[in-house]
């Protein structure tokens, strides 16, 4: 796997060799860290963040990643630099790209991730847009092959919101050959750009895709049950009428009995309990939902460790 240099922006820029080659390399940092070994990949390395959005698990995952690498990481916020108003991002990511090896960028339009990357000199990683999630995905189709062995043989049932996350997930299942179920109401469904390269992914994995409106219908036999928040961060105005939209979108009880006997629940948190996810199913599933949210930090170590 030779990918030094190059951006992470979306999961359908690189071949399937490639990212498989980035999970096994996660897996390797992983037991290397746990062992407690000590790694210098990035030595005299430095990642900037920038990010417009906040975030727990996106900035402890890559700041204590670059540092258990070796590295440093520096943090900025948008009422520090303001790029588009205060500086254009074209000189905005010039002038980063001259102190720094790697920017992450997290988000709201995915196009400005795409002008950072242009206009950088150093490789550009998406922590989130509002389009893709790649590094989420990477991590989580790290966390499912811990609990199945043979991931072409699960299904992964989505129901929720047709957002960045579904969009990653669509493309990064599709890829990998896991089959994949989702599940929205009406005017809330999955991204047409995800849905169509997932079917032309599956051609060449053997893996389905399948869409339903009915969440009991999707979840049927179902190895991952994944939900996300019914409205993420730019749609707080729109809270109150997709907690009625999404009312049976709920994973619950109800839900997880239709599923394989050996499920687990995956959600890229934060949970909001009693919305998307039933608060006493959350605590049944805690063990597989927090070793996907530290999962976060081995597969970034990995990206960064592979492209800078």
């Amino acid at each position: 796997m030779n990918i030094r240099g190059r951006d992470f922006i979306n999961l359908e820029d690189y071949t399937i060799e490639e990212l498989e080659g980035i999970i096994d390399l996660a897996v390797e940092l992983k037991a290397k860290i746990k062992r407690g070994e000590q790694l210098d990949i990035c030595r005299n390395k430095t990642l900037l963040m920038y990010f417009e959005k906040p975030s727990l698990r996106t900035r402890l995952s890559f700041e204590t990643g670059i540092n258990k690498l070796g590295g440093r990481a520096l943090f900025i916020t948008k009422g520090e630099i303001d790029p588009g108003k205060r500086e254009s991002i074209e000189d905005t990511a010039r002038v980063m790209s001259k102190f720094v090896d790697g920017l992450c960028i997290r988000t709201f339009a995915h196009e400005d991730v795409e002008r950072y990357a242009k206009w950088s000199n150093v490789p550009v990683i998406n922590a989130l847009t509002d389009k893709s999630h790649p590094c989420q995905i990477m991590a989580d189709i790290l966390t499912i092959k811990e609990y199945f062995k043979d991931i072409k043989k699960i299904k992964l049932a989505y129901i929720g919101d047709g957002n960045n996350v579904m969009y990653s997930l669509l493309v990064g299942c599709s890829m990998f050959g896991i089959n994949m179920s989702v599940a929205t109401p009406k005017g809330y469904e999955a991204p047409k750009e995800g849905l169509e390269l997932a079917n032309r992914n599956c051609e060449k994995s053997g893996s389905t895709v399948e869409v339903y409106t009915e969440a009991k219908e999707a979840v049927k036999g179902a190895n991952v049950i994944y939900t996300d928040t019914w409205t993420s961060m730019g749609q707080e105005a729109e809270a109150n009428i997709r907690r009625i939209v999404f009312k049976n979108y709920q994973v619950n009880d109800e839900i997880t009995a239709l599923a394989d006997k050996n499920h687990i629940v995956m959600h890229c948190l934060p949970a909001h309990k009693g919305e998307e996810i039933d608060a006493e199913t959350f605590e049944r599933y805690t063990e597989p939902l927090f070793n996907q949210a530290e999962n976060r930090r081995y597969v970034q170590m990995a990206i960064m460790a592979a492209i800078m």
